[in-house]
């Protein structure tokens, strides 16, 4: 069983994750996060020795729950065929980007890679997303269109480019599989 501690750690990093996903890294304090998940700043700050740990537990968070997902689809699936797999794999993340809060808290963490800390939270996240699908028999090329067209998904979604009826918008959405 987890300790107090460790069961409040995760209930404000699921708290974080939705909160950071409205106003991005610099412009959210702790006390809102903090507010959210029903503790006091003192307490989170205690937590996550600071904002920027805060963040950077969310961003590591937010990649187990992507990487538990991809885990589960490939069990469910049943195909040790790369190309059947990834469509799976594909499909299992486009459910989960259907939660706005995650979709738009990886946005924001890719906008503050620069951030020393942050992106190598969001490297290491991409390191494990490859490590797993080339365990799972996918070939570089493969890798690199998995990731191209999640971020594509990132697009429609968080430009809504689902309720644009013009060719422009046609041709980005075409073929597309995702939940708005």
């Amino acid at each position: 069983m987890r300790s107090t501690a460790e069961a409040r750690r995760a209930a404000v990093l699921d708290r974080a994750v939705s909160v950071f996903a409205r106003n991005g890294y610099h412009a959210t304090p702790v006390t809102a996060v903090a507010a959210a998940a029903g503790i006091s700043e003192a307490y989170a700050l205690r937590l996550f020795s600071g904002k920027q740990g805060l963040f950077v537990a969310a961003v590591e968070a937010c990649y187990d729950r992507i990487m538990a997902t991809l885990e589960a689809a490939a069990e469910r699936a049943g195909t040790d065929e790369p190309a059947k797999l990834l469509e799976a794999l594909g499909d299992a993340y486009a459910d989960l980007i259907a939660d706005r809060d995650l979709l738009l808290f990886q946005v924001h963490a890719q906008g503050v890679s620069d951030v020393p800390e942050v992106g190598a939270a969001v490297r290491a996240g991409y390191k494990r997303l490859v490590h797993f699908l080339r365990t799972a028999g996918a070939t570089d090329r493969q890798i690199q269109e998995f990731v191209a067209y999640g971020q594509l998904c990132h697009l429609i979604v968080t430009a809504g480019l689902d309720g644009v009826d013009e060719s422009w918008a046609r041709a980005l959405t075409d073929g597309m599989r995702h939940v708005p």
